[in-house]
């Protein structure tokens, strides 16, 4: 058996536990590892057809006590390359192999929109292991048991996918302007839909760490009863914080989310 009890041929074949193939060594994060000094790790996942870009403005703003680490997903960025999965399930166990090969420190998890359930899955599997984090900060996202109201999109023709994604404002203008972009993304932007809107939670233990809920006060996608069903998912503290701006209210570098996040994360780091 390997390190994380994965037998030897299962790690040569790229196959994980539930029978996915999958990367024989994918980067599952963007960005070189930070100084070693760093108090907590940050492990950042992104909304639908988003990457590591998303977060990359958090590094340097949050170094050198945080060391922020954006999540990769197949079908983006380095891992272009590699075809964008449409379930949850298919890649779930794999991700948090190499969340398990990064940890050396306290770490915390951060997920926004489609990232929070990724952050959500990750923390209980994490707990399973008895690796729990010290806080999940969900953001602009729904507690995982409340169904969703809104209108399914990834069963849209190219054209109206397109037009309602474009509408939530989260394709940037250099995307929108470029054909040869947009059909670039668009296997992988439809891949992410189809896992938001066909989730599932998964087998796995309660939460005790805190949960922390961000949102944006006019975030269209979340009202804040369905923020507050996150309460029902620890045993811990529930805290919620309401930012300025709609549902990508945390895109760039905004000092205000940062300096929120460093507070709420830095009061939960012992000693």
């Amino acid at each position: 058996m390997t390190r994380n009890g994965r037998t030897a041929a299962t790690a040569a074949t790229g196959m994980d536990g539930a029978g996915y193939q999958v990367s024989a060594a994918p980067s599952w994060f963007s960005g070189s590892r930070a100084r070693t000094s760093c108090e907590l790790q940050v492990f950042c996942f992104a909304h639908a057809g988003g990457g590591g870009a998303t977060y990359w403005p958090w590094r340097r703003a949050l170094a050198p006590a945080f060391e922020v680490c954006p999540v990769v997903l197949p079908g983006r960025e380095s891992r272009s390359r590699e075809p964008a999965f449409s379930r949850l399930e298919q890649f779930l166990e794999p991700l948090c192999e190499a969340l398990v090969e990064r940890i050396d420190r306290p770490f915390a998890l951060f997920g926004h929109s489609l990232g929070t359930l990724l952050a959500y899955e990750a923390a209980r599997r994490l707990t399973a292991r008895a690796l729990p984090p010290l806080a999940l900060v969900v953001s602009g996202r729904r507690g995982p048991w409340i169904d969703s109201t809104r209108r399914r999109f990834s069963g849209l023709a190219d054209a109206d996918f397109l037009a309602a994604v474009t509408k939530l404002g989260g394709m940037p203008p250099e995307i929108l302007g470029s054909s040869e972009l947009l059909a670039a993304l668009l296997p992988t932007l439809r891949a992410d839909f189809e896992i938001s809107e066909n989730y599932h939670p998964q087998p796995g233990p309660a939460l005790s760490c805190p949960i922390i809920a961000y949102t944006g006060a006019d975030d269209p996608e979340v009202n804040r009863i369905e923020l507050m069903g996150w309460e029902e998912e620890t045993s811990g503290e529930f805290s919620v914080r309401v930012f300025s701006g709609s549902h990508f209210y945390l895109r760039g570098g905004r000092p205000d989310v940062l300096s929120a996040l460093r507070a709420d994360l830095r009061r939960l780091l012992p000693g």
